[in-house]
């Protein structure tokens, strides 16, 4: 355990320092204006910190019971303050602590484009944790993309949360593919006549026209649109240009494309004709009774549908988990729906951890963590008590209730969700876990995460109202590409071309 090791590294230095002293003591006849010996060292500043406090984030109904704290304290060597943070009311908490000061060792810092977060950390309010690093395994070990995806004007005030870089892709019915005699599609030609098909075929062969292709939501702009644009070469959300210019990804022409195929699948009715009312939850029940099948979604959303449709007619389901998509000449590619696989910041403040020692017992701490025994914890649990291994070394839970109880509450506090992927009794969230892996070859990552644009700070939410409502109304028929157009220009005169200037000069300044 990680208390003995501590134990152990205290027992050599105090044994260390006895030592030191019984030299000393043999040097009683020297000269004591003599010159020190170059060996000599001066004395080390330790730290006696054995406590970490937290305001970590909460994504369950309550904090958490059991003895995952403990057991995570006794593998740690350190006790654990947990200060939860009630997901639903996190920016105003959030916003609050900074203003105040009323902080902690460790706080999580997930909302990424709040302007007081990114304020506050670009303030010096927090430490800048790059050059410490390098000195603990599994830091060390964060990659680059990820690095650079947590950079605020060049620095990195605080551990990042790791994240899988891209869990997007198409998922399509498997068992519609087989009746209709078709290939699974991985061009987006292929993709439009398996639309079509499962439009006008009669997929599920129950001789009533009452399915569609693609099954689409209200937040398509964010989402689903997005996600497509990739694979016609739009960036992701934004793109640097030949001449080194930041622009919005919605006004590049490999956007504009995307958007006329979608709208003409939209058109043809390939699509669900509600789709801009439709809530997440409506459209997962339009999917599970079996009206669609084909969705720009999280490969992970897959085995979701087939658990929801268990004890209905469409429990036999099966889906294919498609993130080799491409478009024409385009290279394989797939937009980062995780900002880079960057899930926010463990930032230590200064005000809490003030010194260099004290840091580096905050960063061991956030280190040990990533190892694989307190992954497990955070993540599955205790075999025997929330999991059990089975002959083919799938993790088969004991009790959900009790899980979500005990376990469930942690999750979202491990500093990295890629420590491990354990093997499921599910096939399809094995392989959703394999294809999102692939994916971060072909990742695109958002550029502008770690630059800056105080237009953008205050503006973006308002001027890309208008944006969003063009895209809608275009999709609907009632604009037309022109229109659309309208609605960039728009944008640019409210504020667009401050945010492109001052993205552009954040980047040219850190390039």
């Amino acid at each position: 355990m990680k208390k003995a090791k501590w134990g152990i590294i205290l027992g050599f230095m105090l044994l260390f320092t006895i030592s030191l002293v019984g030299c000393g003591g043999g040097s009683a006849d020297k000269d004591v204006d003599s010159e020190p010996a170059d060996n000599d060292t001066e004395d080390t500043a330790t730290s006696d910190k054995d406590t970490i406090s937290w305001m970590a984030m909460l994504h369950t109904p309550a904090p958490p019971s059991g003895d995952i704290q403990e057991r995570l304290e006794e593998y740690t060597g350190m006790k654990i303050e947990f200060n939860w943070v009630p997901d639903a009311s996190k920016d105003e908490r959030i916003n609050a602590a900074l203003a105040s000061g009323t902080l902690a060792d460790i706080v999580s810092l997930t909302d990424i484009k709040n302007t007081t977060v990114r304020n506050s950390l670009s303030s010096g309010m927090f430490w800048d944790v790059e050059p410490y690093l390098k000195d603990y395994p599994n830091l060390a070990n964060i990659s680059e993309d990820r690095l650079e995806a947590s950079r605020i004007e060049g620095h990195i005030y605080g551990v990042p949360f790791q994240k899988p870089i891209a869990r997007y892709g198409v998922l399509v019915r498997k068992d519609w593919l087989d009746n209709l005699g078709l290939d699974v599609p991985h061009t987006l030609d292929d993709l439009y006549e398996v639309a079509r098909a499962f439009t006008e075929d009669d997929p599920d062969g129950n001789g009533v026209d009452d399915t569609v292709g693609f099954v689409e939501r209200n937040e398509s702009f964010y989402v689903g649109m997005r996600s497509l644009s990739g694979y016609f070469g739009a960036g992701n959300w934004f793109t640097i240009t030949d001449d080194d210019e930041v622009i919005p990804s919605f006004t590049q022409p490999e956007y504009k494309e995307a958007m006329e195929w979608f709208r003409d699948v939209y058109e043809n009715g390939w699509m669900n004709s509600d789709f801009t009312v439709m809530a997440k939850n409506d459209q997962k029940d339009y999917i599970i009774q079996g009206k669609g099948g084909i969705v720009l979604s999280g490969l992970f959303e897959a085995r979701n549908y087939v658990a929801e449709a268990q004890g209905t007619e469409e429990e036999n389901m099966e889906w294919e988990l498609i993130n080799d998509m491409t478009y024409k000449d385009v290279p394989r590619r797939i937009l980062s729906d995780t900002n880079g696989g960057m899930g926010g910041w463990l930032a230590i403040p200064k005000s809490e951890v003030d010194t260099e020692e004290d840091l580096a017992v905050v960063l061991q701490f956030i280190n040990d963590l990533m190892d694989e025994e307190p992954f497990r914890l955070m993540t599955e649990g205790v075999e025997g008590v929330h999991f059990e291994i089975n002959e083919n070394d799938e993790y088969v839970r004991i009790d959900d209730d009790q899980w979500q109880q005990e376990v469930q509450p942690f999750s979202s506090s491990r500093p990295s969700e890629l420590v491990d992927t354990f093997k499921s009794t599910s096939e399809l969230k094995n392989l959703a876990d394999e294809r999102i892996a692939e994916n971060e070859e072909y990742a695109i990552i958002d550029p502008t995460q770690s630059l800056n644009s105080e237009t953008y700070n205050t503006e973006w939410s308002t001027l890309i109202e208008g944006v969003e409502d063009a895209y809608y109304k275009y999709m609907m028929g009632e604009y037309e590409m022109e229109d659309y157009d309208k609605a960039i220009d728009t944008f640019m005169n409210n504020g667009g071309s401050k945010i492109i200037d001052e993205f552009t000069e954040s980047y040219l300044k850190n390039k």
